[in-house]
C-alpha cells in the first residue's frame, strides 16, 4: 500500500490522511480529499506536502482506500 512519500501515488481528488504542522509531535492525523499537491519533488522522506479540499496543509502519512 502507498504511504505518501512518492508523488506519483498521489493526485486530486483521492483521500488521503494528512498531518498537520501543528500534529506532527503528537501523529495526530487529518483525514482529507486532495485538492492540490504542494511538493515539486517526485518524493519526500517525510511524505508529499497536499492542500485538502477544506484548505487544510500536511504531509500525506496514508493513502486511503
Amino acid at each position: 500500500m502507498p504511504d505518501g512519500r512518492s508523488r506519483k501515488d498521489i493526485r486530486p481528488g483521492i483521500a488521503v490522511a494528512i498531518v498537520l504542522k501543528q500534529d506532527q509531535r503528537t501523529g495526530k492525523l487529518t483525514r482529507g480529499i486532495v485538492k492540490d499537491i504542494l511538493t515539486p519533488s517526485a518524493t519526500h522522506p517525510h511524505g508529499i506536502k497536499v492542500r485538502l479540499t477544506d484548505g487544510q496543509v500536511g504531509r500525506v502519512q496514508q493513502i486511503e482506500d
